[in-house]
């Protein structure tokens, strides 16, 4: 009898460790989908276009520098920018990227700090003049690596800079290049952006790599000053009043930020419409409640 026994004993036991282990699968797959609801529940959800447009808007907002007098430098309409004036004093070169056969920005910086100025287009490879300037005109545009796209050559901003014996120098660059800012820029190195003691630059989108570069220049910059070009003004990308706007920095090694100063006032007395033919849009386009 004992020998019948032990086989039942054994078979029992292995129903209750099958039994067991059924329970304990059971109770992980039910805690399993506790944890992940609540997961669902307390994860940061992805920020709409909307959310993206209004926190880059609030980036890009300008502040008050208690060392910084803004001037306009070039044309009075398009090809015009407001950077600091009183501070190009420690400059020692300067970079046009994107002038379409006419640099009077590069134009009044040089004449303003007797350097150099850098031109790249490799769209138009008209050789402006500047009376009293300093011009070096390069065919080639600007871009996030070295490469060569339907016969045109682009390089990069660190490239470009130690091609020309610059690597080092105090820099005052202006960017207007049509959207290709952004991997431009978001490829160049902090150490390199930081040889910037200003930088204007006209951005072509409001969306989630323009926060993010802008983003990365805030690490190095405070942003001055802020104008909407009108040549594309729309209500689509609210709360921008157009998706192309120029933004100036200042380097925060030289930039003096005003905490009790008053905050700067848009559109600035020395701005001027780019498109004297369309209507003027420098009012940000609030959404609906």
């Amino acid at each position: 009898m004992s020998s019948m026994r032990r086989p039942s004993a054994a078979i029992g036991r292995e129903g209750w460790d099958v039994k067991g282990m059924a329970i304990a699968i059971l109770r992980g797959l039910v805690i399993g989908a506790i944890l992940i609801g609540v997961w669902m529940l307390v994860r940061p959800k992805p920020l709409t276009a909307k959310e993206i447009r209004q926190q880059l808007f609030n980036e890009i907002q300008p502040i008050a520098l208690k060392n910084c007098t803004l001037e306009r430098f070039g044309a009075k309409n398009d090809g015009g920018y407001l950077i600091c004036g009183n501070l190009l004093g420690n400059v020692q070169s300067a970079y046009s990227y994107g002038i379409a056969g006419d640099d009077s920005w590069g134009c009044a910086v040089s004449r303003r700090s007797n350097v150099p100025v850098h031109q790249y287009d490799c769209f138009d490879n008209t050789r402006p003049v500047c009376p009293g300037g300093r011009f070096d005109f390069h065919d080639e545009c600007v871009g996030g690596r070295t490469e060569t796209i339907e016969s045109r050559f682009y390089d990069t901003v660190p490239n470009q800079i130690g091609k020309n014996g610059d690597a080092g120098k105090t820099l005052v660059v202006k960017m207007d290049v049509e959207g290709a800012e952004l991997d431009s820029l978001l490829a160049t190195p902090d150490g390199i952006l930081n040889t910037f003691d200003q930088l204007v630059i006209e951005l072509h989108r409001a969306d989630r790599q323009f926060l993010d570069l802008v983003r990365k220049l805030k690490r190095l910059f405070h942003v001055v000053h802020l104008h909407y070009n009108n040549s594309v003004c729309t209500t689509q990308w609210k709360p921008f009043p157009s998706p192309v706007y120029e933004v100036s920095f200042v380097n925060k090694r030289i930039g003096i930020p005003d905490p009790e100063g008053p905050t700067p006032v848009l559109p600035n007395v020395l701005d001027a419409q780019n498109n004297l033919f369309r209507q003027d849009c420098q009012t940000p386009v609030l959404s609906e409640p």
